[in-house]
């Protein structure tokens, strides 16, 4: 509005054509000849505060929020809606392999280019079991890194993870339904429900991404595999007493060989129940040859 105004005055005080004060002022001719129209949506906004389908307007939403938004007024948000989680079971861990815990963690290439990695591990024993590393991870990866895993450990007796759409895809669904592993999913916003990968996500990122400049994707998954490789045989943990993670699975390990090759004490099939009974206490068989413990009342039978 202003430059057409000053077009205006250079014409009315310099007697010069319109063409020659546009030029100067460097304002376009159409801009100077442009004539705003009448707001044809003063009136609606004045009704924007009543009730407008009491008052007869028919108009569409779209013109009402577009409407809503010139005036500055607060648009009304809808709540997101979650995923309703049950609080998931936290079993006490007494083994390798009882529970895996996994998720992601992004970071950025020298090129500023996206870096995603998808961590595993076993909550048990500390030990990183993947890292795998790529510009965006699906769900399909994520079920290709969990069975070359599981060819050498195993089938894990639940997996551990959050509600990201890697997790809760059809695809990974079915998969983990065949394969007959339970998935825990953690409750939205809750991620302490997830804490061992948390903490180990945590290690990662001081340890690896902060400290380490990837030029591209194959500098990242060389170095990254190299800090995993670290972390399980070079780096104390000091919740399994200043070990490293692959000693102390070791150490499970052994412990599990040595349980499984000693016998368990059972008795003997062919012995007869009276001669086990015998050994918890003495028995005397009764006249009419039922047995009597020292501790039980008198055969009344007749």
């Amino acid at each position: 509005m202003s430059a057409r105004r000053d077009v205006a005055l250079v014409m009315a005080e310099h007697a010069i054509a319109e063409r020659y004060a546009c030029r100067l002022l460097e304002v376009d001719r159409s801009t100077y000849r442009y004539e705003p129209r009448p707001d044809r949506n003063a009136k609606l906004r004045e009704a924007l505060w009543a009730l407008l389908v009491r008052q007869g307007w028919e108009v569409d939403v779209t013109r009402i929020h577009r409407l809503y938004k010139a005036e500055g007024m607060m648009v009304r948000r809808l709540k997101r809606k979650r995923i309703s989680r049950p609080v998931p079971v936290n079993p006490l861990l007494v083994g390798p392999n009882q529970e895996w815990a996994m998720d992601f963690v992004s970071d950025a290439l020298a090129t500023r280019r996206a870096l995603r990695t998808f961590n595993l591990i076993d909550s048990y024993t500390k030990e990183s079991l993947a890292i795998e590393v790529g510009t965006g991870i699906s769900s399909r990866q994520v079920i290709r890194v969990l069975e070359r895993v599981m060819e050498a450990r195993g089938v894990p007796g639940a997996i551990r993870c959050d509600n990201g759409p890697e997790f809760t895809s059809l695809y990974f669904t079915a998969w983990c339904r065949d394969r007959g592993v339970p998935v825990h999913y953690i409750q939205p916003g809750k991620p302490v429900q997830n804490g061992h990968v948390e903490s180990f996500n945590g290690r990662f990122r001081d340890e690896c991404l902060n400290t380490n400049w990837f030029v591209n994707l194959t500098d990242a998954r060389r170095k990254i595999e190299a800090w995993r490789k670290e972390y399980n045989e070079e780096r104390p943990h000091s919740s399994l007493a200043y070990r490293t993670p692959e000693e102390f699975a070791k150490t499970c390990s052994e412990h599990t060989s040595r349980m499984a090759a000693i016998p368990p004490d059972r008795p003997s099939e062919s012995g007869s129940r009276t001669a086990v009974l015998a050994g918890k206490g003495s028995l005397a068989p009764c006249p009419d040859g039922h047995a009597l413990a020292d501790s039980a009342p008198p055969c009344t039978r007749t």
